[in-house]
Formats: C-alpha cells, structure tokens, sequence
C-alpha cells in the first residue's frame, strides 16, 4: 500500500461509499448482483437490518425512528452525536455524513436556531442526504460536497465536529485535524466515534486496501498516534477513551478474521 498515492486511496474509498449510496436505490433484482455485494454486509439489507446494526452501535430505537427512511446506512463503530453534549443554536459539522444520518439527529438537538452541515466526498451520498433532507422536513441542515482534508466551510464558524467512523479512512489525517481546528470557533470542541489500534496490524490486513482499509480497519491509528496528532493541530483538553465492548460487533465485520484482537471503537473528544 506504501506504493499508492493518497488520491488512489480516496479513489478507492471514494467507490466503495459509492455503492452504499445507491444499493438501496436499485431494485432488489439488480442490487443482488455480484458486482454490487459489499463486503460481508448484504447489498439487500432492509431498513430493519440496518436499524439492528445500528442500535447495537449505541442508537436507541426513538432515534433510529426520528430519521427519514434511507438515511440510516448501517454504517459507523459509535454515536457520535449522543456524546457531543449539543445545545440549542449551536453550529455542527459532520466529518463524512453519507445518508445523512448523525446529521439529522444533531439538527433536533441544535434546533431551528441551530445549523448542521455535513460533508461528504461521494456525490451519491451528497444527492441521497439532500433527498433525505427534504422528506424530513429538515430545513437547518445542509449537506456539501468535499475531501474532509479540505473542508468547504468558513474558518471559525463550527461549535461542535461530529464524525463516526470516518476520519481513519483518510490518507492524511493529521491535516483532517488542522482542517477540524481551523473551522472551529474558539472553545468549539471534537466529539468523534472512530477506530483506533490496539495492536499492530499484520501486515496482510495493512495491505489490503480494497476491503480491509475501505472498510475502517487496516487505516486505524494507534491512540498515542492521535493524541500526537491532534496535539501538534492545536487541540487541547484530549480525550480518547477505547471501548472494549465494541469488539463484540467489531468481529463481525470480516468474520474468522479475528480483527478485533488489533481493534476497537473510541470515542475522541478535543477542544479548541
């Protein structure tokens, strides 16, 4: 993997959140197909899956009901909004918002005084989250397109930075951090649910590029290495609290591969 450029990496993420964008999109007879199945999870899944999924990631049944259908993807290692503490008026922005999901949930919190932007790379995520946005009713929430290492927002303009499980699929995320500090207001925080090591990673999972990286494992940093990282952008007051008991999910996701002994779910929080 040293060999490829940070662009073929993001290609390569690029096209993966391509094809979760739209396997719900396409009928059940096309979305079957081989080409279209993603990893071990099932192009099919029904929105009950996903809800499923996703509550054994921390989101109670009243949130994953508040949200418009197709917004919940199945995705991420955490719940990010639910650790961000949001308050009323507040500005938020989320680090890689596919269908829209964390987004939305954080709009009910900030309120009609509030604003929520999210971010995202893949153009189909971008167009499903703005449909989404409209079958809600969600009229403070905006969705932008861009690299989270270049983020399309003003310089000290966010209050709080969400993300789930994200920031561990870039090739460069010490400037994903300069990029968080640099559009967070002073005293605006980073409240993150991402991937962090507990082991080395072998070097065949290190490799693996088109499903191990693509799919939040072989690009996860160690804590001391984010610590160092968000420290050397600026942040101060660090937190970066490892989750034991996600590995009880995390094992599912290449099964018999026993990844969880190299990896959990974190929560990462930073202030400005």
């Amino acid at each position: 993997m040293t060999k490829l450029t940070n662009d073929q990496i993001r290609q390569n993420v690029r096209s993966r959140y391509q094809q979760f964008a739209v396997r719900k999109i396409e009928s059940s007879s096309s979305c079957c197909s081989a080409e279209n199945s993603i990893s071990s999870a099932s192009c099919c899944d029904t929105p009950t899956d996903f809800n499923v999924i996703s509550n054994k990631l921390g989101y109670s049944m009243e949130e994953l009901a508040a949200v418009p259908e197709g917004a919940n993807l199945g995705l991420g290692c955490g719940n990010p909004q639910a650790i961000a503490e949001l308050q009323a008026g507040e500005t938020v922005l989320d680090l890689g918002s596919g269908g829209g999901f964390d987004c939305f949930l954080a709009s009910r919190q900030v309120g009609e005084t509030g604003q929520v932007i999210g971010v995202d790379m893949t153009p189909e995520m971008v167009s499903r989250a703005r449909e989404n946005a409209v079958k809600g009713h969600f009229t403070n929430t905006e969705f932008r397109l861009g690299e989270i290492e270049h983020l399309p927002v003003a310089d000290d303009t966010v209050n709080v930075i969400i993300s789930n499980c994200v920031i561990n699929l870039s090739p460069d995320k010490q400037q994903v951090f300069h990029e968080a500090f640099r559009v967070l207001k002073p005293g605006g925080r980073l409240a993150i649910s991402d991937i962090v090591t507990t082991a080395e990673l072998p070097a065949e999972i290190k490799a693996d590029l088109d499903q191990l990286y693509s799919g939040c494992i072989s690009g996860a940093s160690s804590i001391s290495t984010l610590e160092s990282m968000l420290k050397q952008s600026g942040f101060t007051d660090i937190s970066i609290e490892p989750k034991d008991e996600s590995k009880a999910f995390i094992k599912d996701w290449v099964p018999g591969a026993n990844i969880e002994n190299y990896i959990v779910s974190a929560v990462i929080k930073a202030t400005k």
